[in-house]
């Protein structure tokens, strides 16, 4: 893998419970609603599970997720191909966290902030 070993860790404040944040990360339908920039292979489940595997398209660069953990606060995906390493994701009552480290040449960094803020404004649209 080309690239440079990257690791962030961000958590922001989000007007959401636990249950809202958990369906926006593990339900692929609402995902799609907020990872815009992001292209899903078809056959996603109805709910991520333990063991499932998907490839997500950052523009032309395909990005492959293993699902490792699922669990009511927590999600944790290995990452191959455009991105080499691991995503976790933690919830609670009005905040989520995001742990991204790997080796890749996107900047990691820029698309996790902003993966954040459009689940913040995803959630935020919802409550209305």
């Amino acid at each position: 893998m080309l690239g440079n070993f990257q690791q962030s860790q961000l958590r922001i404040e989000i007007e959401a419970s636990p249950d809202a944040i958990r369906d926006s990360l593990l339900h692929p339908e609402q995902l799609r609603k907020w990872l815009t920039w992001q292209r899903f292979a078809p056959g996603m489940p109805e709910e991520l599970h333990t063991g499932f595997q998907f490839t997500s398209w950052t523009g032309p660069v395909p990005i492959h997720h293993q699902v490792e953990v699922v669990k009511p606060n927590c999600l944790r995906l290995l990452l191959s191909g455009g991105i080499d390493g691991f995503h976790e994701w933690y919830w609670g009552e009005g905040w989520v966290q995001s742990r991204l480290e790997g080796v890749s040449a996107l900047p990691l960094n820029l698309g996790q902030t902003l993966s954040l803020f459009s689940l913040r404004q995803f959630l935020a649209t919802q409550r209305r």
